[in-house]
């Protein structure tokens, strides 16, 4: 029997997977090979299979479970199936794999369900929480953690596990520009310890591309579009093109998009808010105090910050969906239209056309067993007839890259296309205000145009006010506006970025917005 711990080896032959109830297949005519202790960064675009391939590796993909699989492939020589534990799993979304409700149990779990030693198991906990960087009590709460912890949280229980294989669903996704390269770090100490094999999935290119020794991309229609080291895959003029035209992200390739418009201190006022405090829990202390910030009509707003900050709790808060802690946040009568100027008590008949808010978790908001229905959802909310929400969601599909998986149930989506489609379902209802948070999040160069295009189109056009909860600098530069800066527990506006350097969060290029306003 091989060692838990000992670099593991896959093999895929001609390998594919279509889901139950999908006409396509999600991966097709995957053929490679991984040595024992090599580090690869997957890629492809959004939609592409990346995700279906890591789940198959962690075996918990089989004939059993309703899909129909083609080829072969194994994990040191047998199926996956037949090597579980051999492999630890990061999924896209923490909350799907945090189970316990403290920190140091969620770490310790995996390990002792493999049968880890009491005491080595302790020191596997601490040693894997302090990889990720995430400094927090054993017995805190796991519901009390940011979007950002989850992952530092997720990620250190797959740490302690030890595994051969380390398989990575978009590590860094949700996380700031610190966070990302401590995670990058922390997880290239780890392998120079175990020696384990590494598949990461990540659009964030350029943060990965000295840590790993090989890229695979999957073509979307099935096959590899590329294979070989770093340099070769991502620089050399043969691929690059080719890459690029499938929405790879490239190191140093800038998103091209029209500058941002400039700031309209005329633009008529949405949402006030005045010396605002905002809580995660309608009893719990302030994580955010004295918050003055004026949303208006047709402008952009960007807020960022460090995990765990009270980014998402402010964005929550503004959106009517929290109540203040503190403090005024207070509705024009152009926003309110006669609903009350106290956002947190509209219904949600009455919020859905006034503010719309797109969740860090998309499964969050998604409430139906079919895309059409979701995006279809709102518009039946807000009046519209049954024809008109028709139109409307498959508008947005065509637009958004989801017009083939209409009668798909929107949680078996990938992790891109989830994201898309929770924007998607905001759009449909054209609010005044539409709050979004990490809005970019799992998309390929291609839909992140597409996404921007849209967002300045609904800006520009319905004099929608865009605020965005995001450590995407070329997504803040895009739609321009104002720029919040979250951080020991005040807000302070900041200058827009004077340039982004090539090859940064998204590995794209500079680029500089100015708009909005913040008081």
């Amino acid at each position: 029997m091989v060692s838990r711990t000992a670099p593991a080896a896959v093999t895929a032959a001609q390998w594919g997977w279509r889901h139950a109830g999908r006409r396509s297949p999600a991966v097709a005519g995957a053929d490679f090979q991984i040595q024992p202790g090599e580090r690869v960064l997957l890629l492809g675009a959004s939609g592409a299979g990346k995700s279906t391939l890591l789940h198959a590796l962690a075996g918990v993909l089989g004939e059993d479970t309703g899909g129909t699989e083609t080829g072969t492939l194994t994990l040191d020589g047998v199926h996956p199936q037949a090597a579980r534990g051999r492999a630890g799993l990061l999924l896209q979304d923490p909350d799907a794999q945090i189970v316990l409700s403290r920190v140091g149990d969620e770490v310790a779990f995996g390990a002792e369900n493999l049968g880890v030693a009491r005491n080595e198991i302790w020191e596997r906990v601490h040693s894997a929480l302090d990889d990720v960087g995430l400094n927090v009590p054993l017995d805190h709460s796991t519901a009390a953690l940011s979007g950002g912890q989850k992952q530092r949280l997720a990620l250190a229980s797959i740490l302690a596990m030890q595994p051969g294989l380390l398989l990575l669903d978009e590590p860094t996704a949700n996380l700031d520009p610190d966070g990302v390269l401590e995670i990058r770090d922390a997880v290239a100490r780890v392998l120079d310890r175990t020696g384990a094999t590494l598949i990461v999935v990540e659009h964030r290119v350029a943060a990965w591309a000295d840590v790993v020794d090989r890229v695979i991309v999957l073509d979307a229609g099935g096959g590899l579009l590329a294979d070989g080291p770093p340099a070769a895959v991502l620089t050399g003029a043969e691929t690059r093109s080719r890459l690029a035209a499938a929405g790879v992200w490239l190191p140093g390739a800038a998103p091209a998009f029209p500058p941002p418009p400039p700031r309209n201190p005329g633009a008529a006022e949405l949402l006030t808010a005045r010396g605002l405090d905002v809580a995660r829990q309608p009893k719990g202390p302030a994580v955010l105090s004295g918050v003055d910030v004026t949303l208006r009509a047709g402008t952009a707003l960007g807020i960022t910050g460090p995990n765990g900050a009270g980014k998402s709790t402010l964005a929550l808060t503004l959106g009517g969906l929290l109540r203040p802690r503190g403090g005024e946040l207070a509705a024009s009568p152009a926003l309110a239209r006669e609903a009350g100027s106290i956002p947190s008590s509209w219904k949600s008949a009455q919020l859905v056309t006034r503010i719309g808010t797109v969740f860090q978790e998309p499964e969050h908001q998604f409430l139906t067993g079919s895309v059409r229905d979701e995006l279809a959802f709102g518009p039946r909310r807000a009046g519209l007839s049954e024809a008109e929400g028709l139109r409307r969601a498959d508008r947005l599909a065509e637009r958004l890259g989801l017009h083939r998986l209409l009668t798909v149930n929107p949680f078996t989506l990938s992790g891109g296309e989830k994201r898309r489609l929770s924007v998607a379902t905001m759009l449909a209802t054209a609010p005044d205000i539409l709050i979004l948070d990490e809005p970019t999040f799992g998309q390929d160069a291609n839909t992140w145009r597409e996404l921007v295009t849209m967002l300045a189109e609904q800006r520009d056009e319905s004099g929608c006010t865009v605020v965005s909860v995001t450590h995407d600098a070329e997504f803040t530069a895009a739609l321009g506006g104002a720029l919040l800066q979250v951080a020991n527990g005040r807000v302070s506006e900041v200058p827009p970025p004077e340039g982004l350097r090539s090859g940064s969060e998204t590995g794209s290029g500079t680029g500089r917005g100015t708009g909005g306003e913040a008081a």
